[in-house]
């Protein structure tokens, strides 16, 4: 399983993320899904061992919390079985999901080795879980830039994707991953420098728990270097009006975690869009007046209305891919447009 993998490869450490066997089955070698019947790839269990699933507990060590509405909760825990089965699995063959993007489905190895392949020194890892603005671009730009200034000769970036479960009101996996690859395609980002790959998590929105995870599994994918923003995997509390977890925590939380040595964890710095110079730029206090934020809320809106941004917010082919997802759902009777389904 992922933690055995990445004890391997990384020393000591924790698991943060209690993980029932169904979903260890799922995210071996760096791959999971939903539906095992939807994929190809053999795998079986040996030394079986049933027990109980302590739904309660893993979810009060988990999230912190055990408040109703918790999305992943309400996902693939409240309704699972009381019993779980475990045991050591091997897997035979690579799992393939015939969706049209197994081919950015790299496992950990296969990722060290397109490193490797493009002689890369140093590896900078970003997740995310919506499209790419140029506000993420110019983070992952000025990253690269500081990193050069470092000494490093050929740094990459691992643009990182995450493939498995994440709220209904995301935007769905196959149109994220046609977005991202305009924005390659219009320069934005620079296709000899960045490596595209799913990376198979579901979100469970844990918090301070799961960037642990998130930290862990870039170390085994071959990063040294992560990007992590204000409140990472956070959201807000599910049945008042605040943040569910302190929005320093995470970062906190990866300095001190075990097994974490090896990987430099980067700040995430606030890139709004600058009025006076009509483009995404790093926000700055002392003029907070010229800079306009767009929240994923916000721009989601404005595509389900085939309204622009403003000019120089996102590449004009990745907008156009937003546009086309939200226009590629048919109304329901009552005229509102249904919540697309979780990738």
């Amino acid at each position: 399983m992922w933690g055995r993998v990445c004890c391997n490869l990384a020393g000591f450490l924790t698991l943060s993320l209690g993980r029932s066997p169904v979903v260890i089955i799922e995210e071996l070698n760096y791959h999971f899904g939903h539906d095992a019947s939807r994929f190809s790839g053999n795998s079986f269990v040996c030394l079986i061992e049933i027990y109980k699933h302590p739904k309660e507990e893993r979810i009060a060590r988990t999230w912190g919390t055990t408040a109703a509405g918790l999305p992943y909760v309400d996902e693939a825990i409240t309704d699972a079985g009381n019993w779980l089965i475990g045991g050591d699995l091997e897997v035979i063959e690579t799992v393939k999901y015939h969706d049209g993007l197994d081919r950015f489905r790299l496992s950990p190895a296969e990722l060290r080795e397109e490193f490797t392949r493009r002689n890369a020194d140093a590896v900078f890892a970003f997740q995310l879980r919506n499209p790419v603005h140029n506000g993420h671009a110019l983070l992952m730009t000025d990253t690269r830039r500081r990193l050069l200034e470092m000494g490093y000769k050929n740094p990459i970036l691992l643009l990182h994707p995450l493939g498995g479960y994440t709220k209904a009101d995301d935007v769905p996996l196959s149109w994220r991953m046609k977005q991202h690859e305009k924005v390659l395609e219009d320069g934005v980002l620079d296709p000899e420098t960045t490596v595209v790959s799913i990376f198979p998590s579901p979100m469970h929105y844990a918090g301070p728990t799961e960037v642990q995870w998130h930290a862990k599994a870039r170390i085994n994918a071959g990063a040294n270097f992560y990007i992590v923003g204000r409140d990472p995997a956070g959201m807000g509390h599910p049945t008042e009006k605040r943040d569910l977890y302190d929005a320093d925590h995470g970062k906190k939380v990866l300095s001190m975690a075990p097994g974490l040595e090896r990987l430099n964890i980067l700040p995430f710095k606030v890139a709004a869009y600058d009025k006076t110079q009509g483009k995404m730029a790093f926000f700055d206090p002392s003029r907070a007046q010229d800079f306009l934020f767009i929240s994923g809320t916000k721009m989601r809106m404005l595509a389900k209305n085939k309204e622009n941004p403003p000019d120089g917010f996102m590449c004009p082919g990745g907008w156009n891919v937003l546009v086309d997802y939200y226009d590629s759902l048919v109304p329901a009777s009552n005229g509102k447009v249904p919540q697309a389904v979780p990738a």
